[in-house]
């Protein structure tokens, strides 16, 4: 498995990761077993660079992982995130202050079951609280040997720059894909001055860049797809040209149309990292083996061309969430 760089103090992980999300239920039913045996054999393939998040299944995801990673946890690049919460009316709010990063980590390393996590982000930025208050919190828990290093996600340019002047940030989480560019005109060009590594979340676009969503596509209760304006039935209908031009190039390349879109994203820079997320073995090794197909200059033009930057119809989250980010 090639390696890649994140930051500039020595975090080096798998060039791609496993997203673990899916495996809490977000997308629908999930077979337990199946999903430990898939982070599991993702450790065999040198896919080690997992991700999770305290708020993906309010803890249970957490749980899920360290259980998989029991008696193989040196084997592993640990991810998880803070910051979303659910308060006790059963409503969900970001938090940042210090007392709540602490709290939170701690929170996080219990339900993991190890005694420091590998890379630790603040999942939404908290508009109440300085951003330089929760980095400094994030920072003690480095300190005191609970997190080895620090990352944001969702943050916009002047934030990453201001948590950057408290502690070295080694990643930025962002989502990324051939019908997710927002990022590339400021954000993308301001990690790599200061030297961030980016790692890009929800790669196939939530599943629809695998093909295998259409508009007469039903999504089972408990599956967020249903309130996401990108997968209203209309919006689907608009965007089946994008689906249509990826299985297109796909053909051509002898690949399925996951793993071109896997493959472009990768091809973006060695500094940036995909996380693909499947909570089966079948498709992790679908998603590993894009990393072996090559795309030419031409080729990552044509793509490029093709999916150009707000091309995709409907928003990415539902209008609550989306003033969650980039702040």
């Amino acid at each position: 498995m090639q390696q890649r760089k994140l930051g500039t103090n020595g975090l080096t992980v798998s060039a791609i990761g496993l997203g673990c999300m899916g495996m809490s239920g977000s997308y629908g039913t999930v077979d337990e077993a199946e999903a430990i045996a898939t982070i599991r054999h993702a450790l065999d393939i040198g896919v080690t660079f997992i991700d999770t998040a305290d708020i993906y299944g309010n803890g249970h995801n957490e749980e899920l992982v360290g259980r998989a990673l029991k008696g193989r946890r040196d084997e592993a690049l640990l991810a998880t995130k803070f910051g979303n919460r659910v308060d006790a009316d059963g409503q969900r709010s970001i938090c940042g202050t210090p007392d709540y990063v602490k709290e939170a980590c701690d929170a996080s390393l219990k339900r993991l079951g190890v005694e420091a996590i590998d890379l630790y982000y603040q999942h939404r930025v908290d508009p109440d609280t300085p951003i330089e208050e929760t980095v400094g919190a994030m920072a003690e828990l480095v300190t005191a040997g609970k997190v080895r290093h620090l990352g944001l996600s969702e943050a916009a340019p002047a934030t990453i720059r201001r948590a950057h002047k408290v502690h070295p940030i080694a990643a930025l989480q962002d989502e990324y894909s051939l019908w997710t560019r927002d990022y590339e005109a400021d954000v993308l060009p301001t990690v790599r001055e200061i030297g961030i590594g980016f790692v890009a979340y929800s790669p196939l676009g939530r599943g629809f860049l695998t093909g295998t969503v259409d508009a007469g596509s039903a999504f089972v209760e408990g599956d967020t797809r249903r309130r996401h304006p990108r997968f209203t039935r209309e919006n689907i209908g608009q965007n089946a040209r994008i689906a249509e031009m990826l299985a297109e190039i796909a053909e051509s390349k002898g690949c399925t149309p996951a793993q071109v879109a896997i493959a472009w994203v990768a091809a973006q820079g060695d500094d940036i990292v995909p996380i693909p997320g499947t909570k089966r073995r079948q498709y992790l090794e679908e998603n590993a083996a894009a990393l072996d197909i090559a795309l030419s200059a031409e080729d990552l033009s044509r793509i490029s061309t093709a999916f150009p930057p707000g091309m995709t119809a409907g928003e990415r989250y539902p209008e609550g969430m989306m003033k969650a980010l980039n702040r």
